[in-house]
């Protein structure tokens, strides 16, 4: 199978190298700002986003597809508090955070009526009540829903679907690495001016999981809240560990 070509397009004015990975050094004001010039200002043209956190960078020793899904997107912003951390001791800045759930909501509060999006992610049931409950509360369209749960045979179907859909932005919440080499690879295909790869974002905003405190996401600690609650993602602490040690030794290489 030949695989879909990127779109060139220019990045933000500055992008780091982290452990081998893009990172942008934009707000999420700077963010949601050239998110809404694809969207609506600029030619039609797929663009994928990924939110940056610990456990990709750790993910993707051993994964070259998850490399060139990440390498190629066209916005990769800081999710979380470790990816600030290692910028600060790799490259001595100070990157702002965009997280994945302020991205998205911050879209559907500029842009309302306006946008169309798709839903694509999380456990059959799910999307619907988070498109549902996205209406209520921004008033955006709503151009699909599937869930998450779906084979690598499906792909092809499932982002022909998502392209015939007309939407603006495409949400999908299937697990990191798996929803970015999904983005990257069918990103001609799904066709949407932002596709942006959200994790647990369609989940928090159908109800069926909890957003972190804000005192913790003000801190950009929320993942210790949330492997702290949730023995399933007790295993995500080695992964943290091992980012860590990653950046340490980097640094010391320097």
């Amino acid at each position: 199978m030949t695989r879909p070509q990127p779109t060139a397009q220019p990045h933000p004015a500055e992008r780091l190298t982290l452990l081998g990975l893009p990172l942008d050094v934009t707000d999420l004001e700077g963010t949601l700002d050239r998110l809404g010039e694809w969207m609506f200002r600029a030619p039609r043209s797929p663009h994928t986003v990924v939110t940056l956190n610990p456990e990709y960078i750790v993910q993707a020793r051993g994964r070259p597809d998850l490399v060139a899904a990440v390498q190629e997107a066209d916005l990769v912003t800081a999710d979380g508090i470790g990816i600030v951390w290692a910028a600060r001791q790799l490259h001595g800045r100070e990157v702002p955070r965009a997280p994945g759930y302020d991205i998205v909501k911050g879209l559907m509060a500029r842009h309302g009526p306006q946008l169309r999006v798709f839903f694509l992610g999380a456990k059959p049931g799910v999307a619907e009540r988070a498109a549902q409950n996205a209406v209520r509360d921004y008033g955006i369209q709503v151009a699909g829903v599937h869930h998450g749960y779906f084979d690598l045979p499906e792909d092809r179907r499932v982002a022909e679907l998502v392209g015939a859909s007309g939407a603006h932005l495409v949400l999908t919440g299937m697990g990191g690495g798996r929803q970015e080499t999904f983005n990257g690879y069918w990103r001609q295909v799904l066709g949407a001016p932002v596709i942006i790869g959200c994790g647990g974002v369609i989940d928090v905003f159908a109800g069926t999981a909890d957003l972190a405190p804000t005192w913790t996401r003000r801190l950009g600690v929320e993942f210790l809240w949330r492997v702290g609650l949730d023995r399933k993602r007790w295993n995500r602490a080695p992964r943290l560990a091992r980012f860590v040690q990653m950046v340490r030794a980097e640094k010391r290489r320097r």
